[in-house]
């Protein structure tokens, strides 16, 4: 067979290449057809500023709006989903009782690695099976200029969520996502069947929207939903302990609560998770000694040990300074007094950005006694967004 850029795959071969790609390790491999978005969408979001400081998402947006500008004459994308549950219950996950919370994705070797390998073998599957030439296909793990969520739920892989994820009838909201984009013009598969209603408990789903729950709005606590759908990333959780480098607005800290890094509970409500199943994580490698640091660990960190713990790890581009930062916050939510002394010692680190937050969390845990722990790195502070930190709760 040969189905090089122009022409068509459909029927028996679509299927084979279906499979071939499952056989690689995706969970899910599903078709559409590629054209130009209207992108209004977008540009409301970036107008209103949801992006924060993610610039790139700016620089990229005409890209994202029409794949032609990522692979000109594309014709087709191949959406495909790998599943990241672990088969363990929410209980279960969170049975620890004052240890931090990472987002479930965290626990893992850096997917954009572990996944790629499996993109590499898929540009090959193409070749073979379908003629296609190398300079015909384009893939990308979660990084390129390309919106997969929309893309995926065109292509019935899932459907948009009022959290604004992709959701799964058969893995919930537990799905990396990766996308090749090619030349070659293949069958596309339908979207998902729409109803007005979630499915009953233990009904298997006719269709997929969202209906009247709002339990994923409803639970956010630190109001990051302006609309269902929207994310606002200046509230967002997984936005203030990832992407923000620099200080975590005062008014949120409380609402980060124990979450060190990421956060699933918008995607952890809903509904729709008592369908997914245990990924088969061929192209996963599992993490699960990250879950088991305790917050006294974290707190001390040193550069050496951050190295060894988290290399390999999508934890490690947040660096030492942005894991102390959310250690501390972390710390000063969990109301054990007993982080004190590892508190003041990061009140004098290097960093200004671990200075204030420790400096916060001193005065949550410390009250009144406050600041006699500080006396000593406060007589030695100079800088202003430091030294706001201190007159903030004086």
């Amino acid at each position: 067979m040969n189905a090089g850029a122009g022409a068509r795959i459909e029927g028996t071969p679509r299927e084979a290449l279906r499979e071939r790609l499952r056989a690689l390790g995706f969970d899910e491999v599903r078709f559409a057809a590629v054209e130009k978005s209207g992108g209004a969408g977008l540009r409301e979001w970036l107008g209103a500023g949801h992006q924060a400081d993610m610039a790139w998402l700016e620089r990229t947006a005409d890209k994202r709006m029409d794949p032609a500008l990522v692979l000109p004459g594309v014709r087709s994308a191949i959406l495909l989903g790998v599943n990241y549950w672990p088969g363990l219950s929410i209980g279960n996950q969170k049975s620890k009782i004052k240890n931090p919370t990472w987002a479930r994705y965290a626990l893992h070797a850096d997917y954009h690695d572990t996944i790629k390998p499996g993109l590499a073998a898929a540009g090959r599957v193409l070749e073979e099976l379908g003629g296609i030439a190398p300079e015909d296909h384009r893939y990308h793990v979660d990084t390129g200029p390309v919106l997969e969520r929309g893309w995926a739920a065109r292509s019935g892989l899932g459907f948009r969520g009022k959290n604004a994820m992709l959701i799964s009838k058969k893995h919930g909201n537990w799905l990396f996502l990766a996308s090749i984009l090619t030349r070659a013009e293949i069958a596309p598969d339908e979207p998902l069947r729409k109803t007005t209603r979630p499915p009953a408990s233990g009904e298997e789903p006719a269709g997929l929207l969202c209906g009247k729950c709002t339990r994923c709005l409803d639970a956010c606590p630190t109001g990051a939903f302006p609309a269902p759908g929207v994310v606002d990333s200046r509230r967002c959780i997984s936005y203030q302990t990832i992407e923000n480098k620099g200080i975590i607005p005062a008014e949120l800290r409380a609402g980060i609560g124990l979450h060190l890094y990421g956060c699933d509970i918008c995607l952890e409500v809903c509904p729709w998770n008592r369908f997914a199943q245990a990924g088969r994580s061929l192209l996963l490698g599992v993490r699960p000694d990250i879950a088991e640091l305790t917050l006294r660990e974290l707190l001390e960190l040193t550069p050496a040990r951050f190295a060894e713990i988290f290399r390999g790890t999508a934890i490690k581009r947040l660096k030492l300074t942005g894991l102390l930062r959310n250690a501390c916050v972390v710390a000063g939510n969990a109301g054990d007094a007993s982080h004190l002394p590892a508190l003041v010692k990061l009140a004098a680190h290097d960093s200004v950005i671990v200075r204030a937050h420790a400096v916060w969390a001193v005065h949550q845990l410390g009250g009144s006694s406050a600041a006699d722990w500080l006396k000593a790195a406060r007589a030695k502070e100079t800088d202003m967004a430091v030294l706001a930190e201190y007159s903030a709760v004086t």
